[in-house]
């Protein structure tokens, strides 16, 4: 038995754990390490299909480990920073029986972002790029921005809970949304025909030395953005 062809299902697996740390860590209100395990899944995320490609060692069963993988680490992980966050500003609303389900709404994340997988295997249009945001940059910006508004969440709760609600219920819906989303992958290092990725490099290097861990989130946002007006995908 061929132990390499079970070296990318390994590094799906280390991705998996990851994500399962991170839910840990959401859900004890330690989004910065929520955040930084999800950063690690993400690594992990991207060297499984670098293995296999490299190994030839593709396989059906790694690919439906790959979405599983990701449904915990970019899908409900995410849902996790946001339902704590939830239920921390909830604490400051004056007591109710319908506050303590607010919470609850963070899970249209996981909801959407299982519905992004399934649509990404079945879609034959997202071999080269994608259609909708992908899960792994969702969560990224969920444990960036989830980290980064802790100093803010009881400010001024009912806003807060407002506006954490609706973000969500919007970044949910840009993961199945038919808005096309181009692909990190490069054929070549020359600045034709990677200008958009270009930008979007010097982008988070620029929001993350000025925003630190917030700089995360404003670059998904660009590569939104980005995404939106680029003609080539």
């Amino acid at each position: 038995m061929s132990i390499r062809k079970h070296i990318p299902n390994t590094i799906t697996c280390l991705s998996l754990v990851s994500g399962c740390v991170a839910s840990v860590m959401a859900l004890h209100g330690q989004l910065l390490y929520a955040l930084v395990w999800i950063v690690v899944a993400a690594v992990f995320d991207f060297c499984d299909g670098f293995a296999a490609r490299l190994l030839k060692a593709y396989s059906p069963m790694g690919k439906e480990l790959d979405s599983l993988s990701d449904m915990v680490s970019f899908g409900f992980a995410p849902g996790m920073v946001v339902f704590w966050l939830l239920c921390e500003a909830s604490i400051g609303l004056p007591a109710g029986s319908w506050s303590g389900y607010i919470p609850y709404l963070a899970f249209v994340i996981p909801v959407f972002s299982g519905l992004r997988l399934a649509k990404f295997n079945i879609d034959d249009r997202q071999a080269t790029s994608f259609i909708g945001l992908p899960v792994p940059a969702h969560a990224l910006f969920w444990g960036s921005a989830g980290y980064s508004l802790l100093p803010v969440v009881h400010v001024n709760e009912p806003v807060f809970i407002i506006l954490t609600i609706a973000v969500a219920f919007l970044s949910s819906y840009l993961l199945v949304s038919e808005i096309p989303m181009f692909s990190l992958k490069v054929k070549s290092l020359a600045w034709r025909g990677n200008e958009v990725r270009y930008l979007l490099v010097a982008g988070a290097i620029v929001f993350v030395a000025l925003w630190g861990c917030l700089g995360l989130a404003g670059t998904i946002v660009l590569y939104i953005v980005l995404s939106i007006f680029n003609k080539k995908r």
